[in-house]
């Protein structure tokens, strides 16, 4: 989850993963073993930005409103970047939320809860372990005119609401080592728990994996949105171990905001990065529960 930077980004779609990645500038040997989605295309552009704003926006139909244009980030609360918008734009894209009961896991700001909303949930629950971030989804949803039920809880909370037709989440997954380097990093990244997820990068999202079909209904789907840091074929293996079918459904390559750069020497040193590269996959996978 780490933040965002002006550079321009590159980004993927189904027919290019098949054959553009394994050749991309830097090498992306983990990226090109991922797997082939079938779901997903995006429609990004070139946006304007500055510091603080992602590279690419994402444009819409005008029927669906732009959550990111509402949502107001407060101090303490993770600000919505790359991921947040890849994330949105796979819910938009699989066209999962109108009619379905969907919960938000690690919500923060509440953009994707919000997101959902507009585009036609029944009903949205949200859940995050911060209270600030809470307080900010209430506000974010009440701004944007849509109803979300936002709760302080964990992820047992979550499931003693649920089941839930879809589960949407952008966890904690940034691995992090002996030194954090957290002191380097600039507070407009947002707060440590919210990218901070142990050595492997994997401290939520293996729970998270492993609850997924208890939080879903029969037929239901999870979206989750890591980097290539956190082990994408762990999530895939731990997600078809439970029983559900699981794939990649959109990819983004983006450069390395200030956490991921504040750990590069790190993950260069462990073998996860090769030297001198400086920009990370981030994908979205998509888990279905069957009937």
């Amino acid at each position: 989850m780490p933040g965002c930077r002006p550079e321009q980004t590159g980004v993927g779609t189904a027919a290019n993963l098949r054959g553009g990645l394994a050749g991309s500038a830097g090498g992306h040997s983990q990226v090109a073993e991922f797997g082939l989605p079938t779901r997903s295309r995006q429609r990004l552009s070139k946006g304007h930005h500055d510091d603080c704003e992602p590279a690419l926006t994402i444009t819409c139909p005008d029927t669906y409103p732009d959550a990111f244009e509402i949502v107001v980030t407060d101090p303490g609360v993770y600000t919505p970047q790359h991921d947040s918008r890849l994330l949105v734009e796979a819910l938009h894209q699989t066209n999962l939320a109108p009619r379905r009961h969907v919960l938000d896991l690690c919500t923060g700001s509440g953009v994707v809860a919000v997101a959902a909303a507009q585009l036609g949930a029944l009903s949205v629950t949200a859940f995050d372990i911060c209270p600030l971030a809470v307080r900010c989804s209430r506000a974010n949803a009440d701004s944007a005119g849509v109803q979300v039920n936002v709760h302080v809880g964990s992820l047992a909370d979550a499931q003693a609401r649920g089941p839930f037709n879809v589960v949407v989440s952008n966890p904690p997954y940034v691995p992090t080592g002996p030194q954090a380097n957290t002191e380097i990093i600039p507070s407009e990244a947002g707060p440590a728990r919210a990218w901070n997820a142990g050595h492997d990068g994997r401290m939520v999202l293996d729970p998270l994996c492993a609850a997924a079909p208890d939080l879903l209904t029969d037929g239901g789907s999870m979206l989750v949105v890591h980097s290539e840091f956190a082990g994408v074929e762990q999530s895939l293996a731990a997600l078809r171990t439970a029983g559900l079918d699981a794939e990649i459904v959109m990819w983004q390559l983006v450069p390395f905001g200030p956490v991921l750069t504040a750990r590069a020497q790190w993950l260069e040193s462990i073998g996860r990065l090769p030297r001198g590269r400086r920009e990370e996959q981030l994908v979205v996978i998509r888990a279905d529960k069957n009937r």
